[in-house]
């Protein structure tokens, strides 16, 4: 069964799919091998020339403190530490349009300036805020809730929503 979320719009959809690269409650990771990490990268239009093991664990280290931070909304150390390397201060380009420029070298830095200029964006228009972490501890996919209330919780009814759902009641049941 299938994740039955539209994707998030815009960049939020950018950092959305870059999380979803790992799919915990099937054990499936895009990034577990460098071929896997390079197949994923170039299947979303990003280079991955110069990706090494390295390279590799970095990314998996951005990946989860962006979970981290979208889960929590606390200060992440690790998204400053990347933020400092991969991102410049904010400035007006020529067209009078403000942009937090990309510092980025390497495929890390560019991939994480990129992401975190978009979900810094995103966290003073508001938007981020529809943008949350399924809480089954199993599963921990991002999502874009659109329900009218911003109050979803679970990534899909259909998938850990019942898991929950059918656990309540199993407990319930027991204690009768």
């Amino acid at each position: 069964m299938g994740y039955d979320r539209p994707a998030a719009p815009d960049a939020l959809g950018t950092i959305e799919a870059f999380c979803n690269s790992a799919r915990f409650l099937y054990d499936e990771d895009a990034f577990l091998t460098v071929d896997g990490t390079a197949r994923w990268l170039r299947e979303h239009g990003r280079s991955a020339v110069g990706l090494d093991d390295p390279k590799r664990h970095q990314l998996v280290r951005l990946r989860e403190a962006i979970r981290d931070h979208v889960e929590s909304g606390q200060e992440s150390g690790t998204l400053n530490e990347f933020a400092r390397k991969a991102l410049g201060p904010p400035r007006w380009d020529e067209a009078g349009n403000a942009e937090i420029p990309v510092n980025g070298e390497s495929v890390v830095d560019s991939i994480a300036g990129q992401l975190l200029s978009a979900l810094f964006v995103e966290e003073l228009t508001g938007r981020r805020g529809r943008l949350k972490v399924c809480r089954s501890g199993d599963c921990r996919w991002l999502f874009y809730d659109r329900s009218p209330a911003n109050n979803s919780v679970w990534c899909s009814m259909s998938i850990c929503g019942a898991r929950h759902k059918m656990r309540s009641y199993r407990k319930r049941s027991e204690g009768k």
